[in-house]
């Protein structure tokens, strides 16, 4: 958090981040408990969705979007492959118990534990803590995350490939087995808007696993290779550059899932999310039905929900991303206000 000179810089109870900046201890306990949010959020909304789902109505046309996403992945059928939201309750009670632990769990990092890692008794803990002039220690943390992300595609493969996934081309749950083709995947990075078969989208699971794994593996074993300069970071590190450059990177994910949300229908079904979307251009670009229907919303299918909320979360994201990082930079925002007058009139220099 910039002090703009001030050395003895408070800051207001609204102010969450200046509490982590530099404190990998309370940093933890903020991600534990976001990701207790997180899971409350999904668990509680899985059974609004459930109790006031009506089989009698398509599943995009009731604004069930955790429910849409739960039968993507082929959860909430009989043996059958008829949608019967079997199971969904218990997925939904397990996000509501998890959501406490993740809450114990930041509680006790917040309140209980250490809040600098670096003043831990346990050595490995020690090896989390934030340095930001120290590049091994920054290559060290982002090797676990990029294990993580490759653990969970991992996850993800395997459950398509042992308990299998909705098809929409058979209308029913089948197993899919990853097409680890490169040339593919290579091609699908232009193309992937278009992608019509799931053993393609494994594929680029499987690689991204592989891909992520191997990426984490180097990064924790080795060290800065040569000199630090300012190109490497040097200098720009910081709890506010990491925060602008988590912002780029959400945003882009919420931008990319939205125009491939509007249009495919292999990774998001009609059967669940609706009709496709037309995109049209007002203030912003936006996505409309091309069908009429929707109960919620309204009036709106699930998929149209969707996906302009995705759009519009990303492009603040992204604006959040600009401002951190320019921030994070030095720019002191303060001598904008300094420089101009009511309704942003420059002032007589």
């Amino acid at each position: 958090m910039q002090t703009y000179g001030n050395p003895n810089v408070t800051y207001g109870w609204w102010a969450g981040n200046s509490g982590v900046t530099n404190r990998s201890g309370k940093f933890i306990a903020a991600h534990a408990a976001h990701t207790g949010l997180i899971a409350f959020g999904c668990g509680a909304a899985t059974l609004v969705e459930l109790a006031g789902f009506d089989p009698s109505l398509p599943m995009g046309h009731q604004s069930s979007l955790f429910l849409a996403h739960l039968a993507s992945v082929g959860i909430g059928f009989d043996e059958a492959g008829v949608w019967t939201g079997v199971g969904v309750a218990n997925i939904a009670i397990l996000h509501l118990i998890l959501s406490m632990v993740y809450g114990g769990g930041g509680l006790l990092h917040s309140v209980y534990f250490t809040g600098d890692m670096q003043e831990s008794e346990v050595p490995q803990a020690r090896k989390f803590k934030l340095e930001w002039d120290n590049p091994d220690n920054q290559t060290f943390i982002l090797g676990h995350h990029l294990i993580f992300f490759g653990v969970a595609n991992i996850w993800f493969v395997e459950w398509a490939r042992i308990h299998g996934i909705y098809d929409p081309a058979i209308e029913a749950i089948r197993q899919v087995n990853y097409n680890l083709d490169l040339t593919q995947i290579w091609n699908h990075q232009f193309d992937f808007l278009a992608i019509d078969n799931l053993e393609d989208v494994m594929g680029g699971h499987a690689f991204l696993a592989f891909f992520q794994i191997g990426g984490g593996a180097f990064h924790i074993a080795t060290k800065q290779i040569g000199t630090y300069t300012k190109f490497k970071g040097k200098g720009l590190l910081s709890a506010e550059a990491i925060l602008s450059w988590s912002l780029a990177g959400i945003g882009w994910m919420a931008c990319v899932a939205a125009f491939w949300a509007a249009t495919n229908t292999t990774v998001y079904p009609e059967s669940w999310y609706g009709e496709v979307l037309q995109l049209k251009f007002g203030i912003a670009p936006y996505w409309i039905d091309t069908v009429p229907g929707g109960t919620a919303f309204l009036g709106h299918t699930s998929r149209a929900a969707l996906v302009n909320v995705h759009y519009y979360l990303g492009f603040f994201f992204i604006q959040g991303h600009l401002w951190h990082a320019l921030r994070a930079m030095g720019f002191d925002f303060k001598r904008l206000l300094d420089r101009t007058g009511p309704f942003g009139i420059p002032r007589t220099l």
